[in-house]
């Protein structure tokens, strides 16, 4: 770690552990539990192995959370949050203001753009992109090389009941590989976003998209196919040249 007397006033639990080459700004607090691995950088306030909490009315389950895991080579950004219980792979970047709650996965070079809600339970593949201020609610799934934009919404819960068996029903969309998502967009629970699919700006997706796709509007339709020169993968799942 560098010099105590750069960093001002951090709190670190005494069973932390930390590699080599980790910088640290002023005002961070790592909890118990948390492994940061080396040339990681932390930035001024963020909170590390945060462990969660509820209000009375929730219905949320809480568990025994294991260690919270910084990967090699991640920045974390001043006044980011990550919970207990998750793993951050290497060469992520979690921007300021962010938010990673318990138990989530993410990849290797994953980007979580600034004020970015990244709820519990949620598993992020290899090299994508969360941009500003994107709510990814709680057990969705986005697999590698996605590209989320600015302001996207993620929902949950299909009959925004109020009985315990709601929890039965409750599941974020699936967002598979090298799908994009547009500005302001808003995914239904449960939703698949196909290989290579492409949702525009603002639209409302209340169905699947299928893989390669352009889909648009309210609620969105499909306007036709993603042009091939945009593919990353082709559809035998070779990533193309």
């Amino acid at each position: 770690m560098r010099a105590k007397d750069e960093s001002m006033y951090c709190v670190i639990a005494e069973d932390a552990e930390i590699g080599s080459n980790v910088v640290m700004g002023h005002h961070v607090v790592i909890h118990s539990h948390v492994i940061i691995e080396d040339d990681v950088v932390i930035g001024d306030g963020a909170v590390l192995g945060r462990i969660p909490s509820k209000s009375k009315t929730s219905r949320l389950v809480t568990t025994e959370l294991g260690p919270l895991r910084i990967g090699r080579g991640t920045i974390v950004g001043s006044q980011a949050i990550v919970y207990r219980g998750s793993v951050i792979g290497r060469e992520c970047y979690i921007a300021d203001q962010a938010v990673v709650r318990e138990r989530c996965r993410l990849g290797t070079g994953v980007v979580i753009g600034q004020r970015c809600t990244v709820e519990n339970d949620c598993q992020i593949g290899d090299y994508t992109k969360l941009q500003t201020a994107v709510y990814l609610t709680a057990t969705s799934t986005v697999e590698d090389n996605v590209f989320i934009a600015p302001m996207v919404t993620t929902t949950n819960d299909p009959y925004v009941a109020r009985n315990k068996s709601r929890q039965d029903t409750m599941q974020g969309p699936i967002i598979h590989r090298a799908a994009r998502i547009g500005g302001g967009a808003v995914l239904l629970p449960g939703i698949h976003i196909g290989q290579e699919a492409l949702v525009a700006a603002g639209a409302v997706v209340t169905r699947d998209v299928p893989p390669y796709r352009l889909v648009m509007g309210v609620p969105a339709r499909v306007v036709r196919q993603v042009p091939e020169e945009q593919w990353l993968f082709l559809p035998d799942g070779i990533r193309r040249d």
